[in-house]
């Protein structure tokens, strides 16, 4: 609800404030309905009513129960239509009851017209919990994205069919909206937050559905004197429902006739208002009357617990992370989610809900598609196990080995191993350039300083830092890792933080100045490793590489691919294997193969182009506050009371 809340921008002690514009919006509705009924009774003056009550009586019962059909499909989709909006802002209400009060708001708001009022109030009604300011920025959602999706549609069959008005404006319109739904595709949803591709698609869908349900249950009330076709009525009732939605007129009265009659002119008017008033008693008058009655009754009860996650930072701290990579949630730029048995990594981008590294749990697919499901988003692992891989495979999902993960158990490792003597060559060339290490204490004196500068060079000389599975230097983020700094001549050169649980440890970042002594990296990952053992860790990672760089290339995209990588990681996975690693494969799973080149792009976007660092809201402290006093403190003498004290 909080992205709602930011939509509307508004708050239930603003809106007693907007009655005068509210009283305004009802007058110049009502004169509009005048203004439009003056008219049509005097396009109407010479029309023998007789003939339009014979033409009214004269549709058999069947077609009257076909377009109680139609009308029914049509609200079927008014009520998923703001499901959907429901979950693209997160509000967290379950489905059902969303539904239903979308029904019931459209049947009211359609008929009594001012549906911005009439079917914010209505929503109100019906979804306990929900403020008013919320049913109305929700409302203002559905006005605009719908006669949104009705210019696409009715551009769409303008186009379609033979014949038709205005192909050329129809033209312009798919321009539009093909450029307004690449940006959306390709959008990121930290700098606006615009509805994602799988939203649109859904809308669009549904408005479809809606619109040329509509016009069915028209066509299916026609007399038979009128002798259209559905593919002639079609466009013709499109624009004339637009006409009527624009005009904000009880029903698009009015408008709706005027703009049927004119562009039907062939066609008997007696007939073609007898259809009219057939529809607007199938299409309006019941089911406003079926809606007030469902709003008087009032809401049913709303469950207690639901899948949906706010997608926001505002949480309580997060769960013990089920992972030492989890420790990335520090950054804010994450989420654990909280499951029966263990919590998950979870990062979010525009299309897909992701959970980092390996959930551990047998029922982690399901779970997380369900709750993708309440997002509007898709469901995807990133650097999941060979075995969640297997899982997400026997679940429909399509998985691709990405990475290979270096890891090595501490209390094992032999520094005199005959495959490690490039690694001791390495070390004694370290030593012999004066390099030594130092554990850094969390709670003593850290030089932060030179580790600002050295992570700024490194940055520098980088391209940047990198995001998303990667930390990014910040002094409160390296406080809470374990801290090895890497000296030459009394000035610090590198250093290296590793994530850490109780029994596993895994590598995060690693940062160095222009041209650091040979060997230096080696050693600080040495010293790790040496007091990882003393400390009984169990496991130590030294994090992934890709694994196109170090697997075999098979086809000419995937030699493509690792020719463009082999200059950037191969040092990399030169330095990872001199420690003679195990290496273990990491799979992107996604559940639709048609998804993975989207996936693709969000998680390289979110990797080399990070939003800007914040701390996660529980952090987070009344702005201007300096929290690195070490750096900031004026020396000064001792009295006598603190060196008495000490």
């Amino acid at each position: 609800m909080v992205r709602l809340q930011r939509l509307t921008r508004l708050n239930s002690g603003v809106l007693p404030s907007q009655a005068g514009k509210t009283a305004a919006r009802v007058v110049i509705s009502l004169a509009l309905a005048v203004v439009f009924v003056w008219f049509l009774s005097l396009r109407l003056a010479d029309i023998v009513w007789a003939d339009v009550r014979a033409g009214f009586t004269a549709v058999p019962l069947h077609q009257w129960l076909a377009a109680s059909i139609a009308t029914g499909i049509s609200f079927w989709a008014v009520g998923h239509y703001d499901a959907v909006l429901h979950r693209h802002f997160a509000t967290g209400l379950p489905g059902p009851q969303t539904r239903r009060a979308g029904i019931c708001a459209i049947a009211v708001s359609q008929t009594t017209g001012l549906g911005v009022i009439s079917g914010a109030i209505v929503r109100w009604r019906m979804l306990p919990g929900q403020s008013l300011s919320q049913a109305v920025g929700l409302t203002i959602a559905v006005a605009v994205s719908f006669l949104a999706g009705w210019a696409v549609i009715t551009a769409v069959v303008l186009l379609a069919l033979p014949d038709t008005p205005f192909q050329a404006a129809a033209a312009v319109v798919l321009t539009v909206a093909a450029g307004f739904g690449t940006v959306c595709l390709f959008a990121r949803p930290d700098f606006v937050r615009l509805p994602n591709g799988i939203t649109l698609l859904q809308l669009l869908g549904l408005c479809a559905v809606d619109t040329i349900a509509a016009g069915i249950a028209f066509y299916l009330l026609c007399p038979d004197g009128m002798n259209l076709t559905i593919g002639e009525l079609l466009p013709v009732f499109l624009l004339a429902l637009g006409a009527g939605l624009l005009s904000g007129t009880p029903g698009g009265v009015g408008a709706f006739e005027l703009t049927m009659l004119a562009l039907l002119p062939a066609v008997s008017e007696p007939d073609l208002m007898a259809a009219v008033l057939a529809w607007r008693l199938i299409y309006f008058a019941l089911p406003a009357v079926l809606g007030a009655g469902l709003a008087i009754k009032g809401p049913e009860a709303l469950p207690q617990t639901t899948l949906a996650l706010p997608i926001c930072a505002a949480t309580p701290p997060p769960l013990p992370p089920p992972c030492a990579q989890a420790e990335l949630v520090h950054q804010g730029q994450h989420q654990i989610l909280p499951m029966d048995k263990s919590g998950w990594l979870c990062a979010r981008t525009a299309h897909f809900v992701i959970v980092l590294f390996d959930p551990q749990d047998a029922c982690a697919v399901a779970s997380l598609a369900a709750i993708a499901r309440c997002e509007n988003r898709l469901p995807a692992l990133y650097h999941a196990s060979p075995r969640e891989a297997v899982r997400a495979r026997r679940s429909g999902f399509t998985a691709l080995r990405t990475a290979q993960e270096a890891w090595l158990c501490p209390a094992a490792f032999d520094l005199a191993a005959p495959s490690r003597s490039g690694l001791r060559r390495k070390l004694r060339k370290a030593c012999t350039d004066g390099a030594s290490v130092t554990t850094a204490d969390p709670h003593g004196p850290i030089p932060w300083l030179q580790l600002d500068r050295i992570a700024h060079d490194w940055a520098l000389s980088h391209g940047g830092e990198r995001g998303f599975s990667m930390g990014r230097y910040s002094r409160d983020y390296v406080r809470r890792q374990r801290l090895y700094i890497a000296w030459v001549n009394a000035q610090p050169v590198a250093f290296v933080t590793f994530h850490q649980t109780r029994d596993n440890w895994a590598l995060d970042l690693v940062r160095h100045c222009a041209n650091p002594p040979d060997g230096v990296m080696h050693m600080l990952l040495h010293a790790a490793i040496t007091d990882a053992a003393h400390c009984g860790v169990a496991r130590l990672s030294l994090a992934a590489v890709p694994d196109i760089v170090i697997g075999p290339c098979n086809g000419m995209l995937h030699r493509l691919i690792a020719r463009l990588l082999h200059k950037s990681t191969a040092g990399l996975v030169q330095f990872k294997s001199s420690f003679r690693p195990n290496w273990r494969p990491l799979y992107l799973a996604v559940a639709h193969p048609i998804a993975l080149p989207l996936l693709g792009f969000e998680i390289a976007r979110a990797v080399f182009w990070p939003k800007p660092l914040q701390p996660p809201a529980y952090l987070q402290t009344e702005p201007g506050i300096e929290h690195h006093h070490e750096d900031y403190e004026f020396a000064s003498a001792r009295t006598a009371w603190h060196r008495q004290a000490e």
